[in-house]
């Protein structure tokens, strides 16, 4: 899945250092418009103009001691597991709803409402449930109701697209109320990925659209209402199977904007947000407030640029390697975003069993990008080798990123133009293979080595999958088929490590960097522990300080 979030639109300025004044200065600008006051803040100043900002909208009245209120930037767009795709949706869909396997921090599969299971030849899965596991409606959950869930996927009972991720299975089977195997047509290596913590959870037998209006699970957290872009509410689940919550109730309050989500937060009433559209700056002003707390932990989140190699410039690998050489990541990483990233070497985070980091990088090389531009046939004109346009959406946490790169492609030669949409727009030209360059994130989609088949396999470029540059290279290709084909991951690995090779060396990405979880909570909540995946599971622990 992708972040509703990309590289922003482009800022004019003379320098780096000017540009991270701009930014601030935004800061300042939004934050004097939120108390209609003057605009009179200096660009270096804001971070600490904002503090003191929020302080004058501090709320005397108390939050609600059995709520915890997380802050959200929009609504889940379906609550059914079966069709929910976006981050929202799939996050709270992993405490309404239990999966049949769980993902550790390590990003391995391991046991949950399945406590066990067998795969005796390559296209046979034995799963064995937990006993006594009740839906909140108090009906038993057995193997029909694990049948149920992706037969109605697999025979259309429930449009959605993520029927394609189990095009394998062949059928199901539930012997007994404890038992269900799956037979695969052939054999499927991520089969128990797509079974795992936010793929797709269980739903009572004969459930159709009804779970997008009221969902029924068997997770921790029972569903209580849902109000389009403005909250959605839980309660906790006093009959779990498993560990039970400390929390009685969670309030997710949509609030898109970001000036609104800093000054809840620093009243009080909202209690979390994690992963948010704060800026690095502001995250920084929170971190001194006394009432809050700004916790840090490695992510899986990535940020890349893509290419479209159908263009008769970015075909030439030679150009895209010349821009990874002309990119200098460290300032970005250093000053814009205030060291919440991590350089990244591959789309696979490091926490992955298959991840490879020996691999050809690109440090800061303005004359090896020259040297290639060269080679490639490009000479300078006045000063420019050619224009390239990038296309990226409207969003204000990433907007002055593109001004940086625009400068420092501008260093070799290459003219940056920037065209800024909406969302929507943005996302139907790079999903139609519309676009010279774009910028996203991958959120979830990125932590298992299926990503390679979904986003460079040449059987997949839209709308049978990601691969929207239509990159397309033969020994990819067989790599990819030839680890999807077998389960041992001893097997698999080096088979992914070579796959991680050619791309460093093709370049259909230039993979920028990994984002850490950041949450700002207040200090009345307790016992959060964060995954890498950067998902809600800390909600099962956290606690509210009486």
């Amino acid at each position: 899945m992708h972040e509703r979030r990309t590289l922003g639109f482009g800022l004019p300025a003379s320098g780096f250092h000017s540009l991270v004044r701009c930014i601030r200065f935004w800061v300042a600008q939004r934050f004097s418009a939120a108390i209609r006051g003057p605009l009179w803040l200096t660009a270096l100043a804001a971070p600490v103009t904002v503090l003191l900002l929020l302080s004058l909208l501090s709320c005397s009245s108390g939050p609600d001691p059995n709520t915890l209120v997380m802050i959200i930037e929009s609504s889940p767009t379906d609550l059914d597991p079966r069709v929910g795709l976006d981050a929202f949706s799939a996050r709270i869909d992993s405490l309404i709803f239990d999966d049949l396997l769980s993902r550790g921090d390590d990003l391995n599969v391991a046991p949950d409402l399945a406590e066990r299971w067998e795969i005796p030849d390559p296209v046979t899965y034995i799963f064995h449930l937990h006993s006594g596991v009740k839906f909140h409606d108090g009906r038993p959950l057995t193997s029909r109701d694990v049948k149920w869930t992706f037969d109605s996927l697999l025979q259309g009972k429930v449009r959605s697209t993520k029927a394609a991720v189990y095009r394998f299975v062949d059928h199901i089977d539930a012997p007994d109320d404890l038992t269900v195997i799956f037979h695969l047509k052939e054999a499927d290596a991520t089969l128990l990925w797509n079974l795992s913590d936010g793929a797709i959870g269980i739903v009572p037998y004969g459930s159709v659209d009804e779970m997008t209006r009221h969902p029924v699970g068997s997770g921790p957290f029972r569903f209580v209402s849902a109000e389009t872009d403005r909250e959605v509410i839980l309660k906790r689940n006093d009959g779990y199977w498993g560990e039970k919550p400390k929390l009685a109730r969670v309030r997710f309050a949509v609030v898109p904007d970001v000036t609104t989500q800093a000054l809840e937060l620093r009243k009080g009433s909202g209690d979390i947000a994690i992963n948010s559209y704060l800026t690095p700056d502001m995250v920084v002003t929170l971190a001194n407030d006394p009432s809050l707390v700004v916790e840090r932990a490695p992510g899986t989140r990535l940020a890349y640029l893509a290419f479209n190699l159908r263009d008769p410039i970015l075909r030439n690998v030679r150009v895209r390697q010349a821009l990874a050489y002309a990119l200098d990541r460290q300032p970005m990483i250093n000053y814009l975003w205030r060291g919440e990233v991590q350089p990244a070497c591959s789309v696979l985070p490091t926490q992955s069993w298959a991840y490879n980091g020996d691999v050809q990088r690109y440090s800061h090389d303005p004359a090896k990008a020259n040297q290639l531009l060269d080679a490639a046939g490009y000479p300078a004109v006045n000063g420019v080798r050619f224009h390239i346009t990038m296309k990226t959406s409207t969003d204000e946490n990433t907007r002055l990123m593109v001004a940086v790169m625009q400068q420092q492609l501008r260093q070799v030669g290459i003219a940056l133009d920037i065209r800024s949409f909406e969302f929507a727009t943005f996302f139907s030209d790079v999903t139609h293979g519309a676009f010279q360059m774009y910028g996203l994130r991958w959120i979830g989609g990125n932590e298992d080595p299926d990503i390679f088949e979904y986003a460079f396999d040449s059987a997949k470029f839209p709308p049978n999958g990601a691969n929207r540059g239509f990159y397309s290279n033969p020994s990819v290709d067989a790599l990819i088929d030839q680890a999807r084909r077998t389960v041992d991951p001893t097997v698999r690995k080096p088979l992914y490590a070579e796959v991680q090779r050619i791309l460093a060396e093709d370049l259909p990405y230039i993979n920028l960097w990994y984002f850490d979880n950041v949450m700002v909570h207040t200090r009345r909540v307790r016992n959060l522990k964060m995954n890498p995946a950067g998902n809600y599971d800390f909600l099962r622990t956290a606690e509210l300080v009486p």
